[in-house]
């Protein structure tokens, strides 16, 4: 489903994450394998000593956080939280803060082995094939890849979008997001975004998933809807993790105001 290299195996398709725990630890690799550009990819993934949270470390998740079910998302004076529909499910957030938005999305992952660097490497993949940018730094979330995308603009002409690809790993779960406006363009001014991205809490449950496979969300109780209305500028995926930017349909709207 997400292009994710996978030795060959009898196992099932659709294993579980306990059938991948058990294969990522009888890999027969040589670690020093590979070329320049894989490893410049497959960094270690970035600890999480402020966050983003697992359930199981917060004990109060519904303090000052929008209850989202998959995820606990900090309510900021002002902001507008959207969600994106994938068939029937609600499958990401998205915060947006003035001229700067970020999207979440949380996916299951392996017992016992991080996928931030895997899709770093994926998304650059992607992106330059695309035509597009990409430059890999280490900036106040981690590793992260800001990316410079072809796209196509109202008028027909080509342009170039700017985003920040951020990633955390965490027990069992993998938290994604995207940052784009004057978020992307300059970091510096991102900071209330990033601060919302290590305050989420994210709630994988103990149902058995498939590595990558999205951790669903629900909307709030207390949501109030708003017409779809002008379309704005985010992240169009062909994968979850690797596609291009483009323009997409906003999603339902919920105005949270704190």
């Amino acid at each position: 489903m997400f292009g994710r290299r996978r030795k060959k195996s009898g196992k099932p398709e659709g294993a579980t994450d306990e059938f991948e725990t058990e294969e990522s630890g009888n890999g027969t690799a040589d670690p020093g394998a590979g070329s320049a550009e894989d490893q410049h990819f497959k960094l270690p993934p970035a600890p999480r000593p402020d966050g983003p949270w697992d359930i199981g470390e917060v004990a109060e998740p519904g303090k000052g956080r929008v209850n989202l079910g998959g995820l606990y998302v900090p309510g900021v004076e002002g902001m507008e939280l959207r969600v994106e529909v994938a068939g029937d499910a609600i499958v990401a957030a998205t915060i947006v803060l003035r001229d700067s938005a970020i999207q979440l999305q949380a996916f299951a992952a392996p017992k016992r082995e991080g996928i931030w660097d895997e899709i770093r490497e994926e998304v650059a993949s992607g992106i330059t094939k695309q035509g597009g940018v990409i430059d890999e730094q280490e900036g106040a979330l981690g590793w992260e890849l800001r990316a410079q995308v072809p796209v196509q603009l109202p008028d027909g002409k080509h342009g170039v979008q700017v985003v920040r690809f951020v990633g955390v790993d965490g027990p069992r779960w993998f938290l994604r997001g995207v940052i784009s406006g004057q978020g992307a363009v300059q970091p510096e001014q991102a900071g209330l975004l990033e601060s919302v991205f290590r305050d989420t809490v994210v709630v994988r449950g103990d149902s058995p998933m498939a590595p990558r496979d999205p951790i669903v969300l629900k909307l709030p109780e207390d949501a109030q809807m708003v017409p779809e209305g002008v379309r704005q500028e985010t992240v169009e995926e062909g994968s979850r993790f690797a596609g291009g930017i483009d323009k997409l349909q906003r999603g339902p709207e919920i105005t949270e105001v704190r």
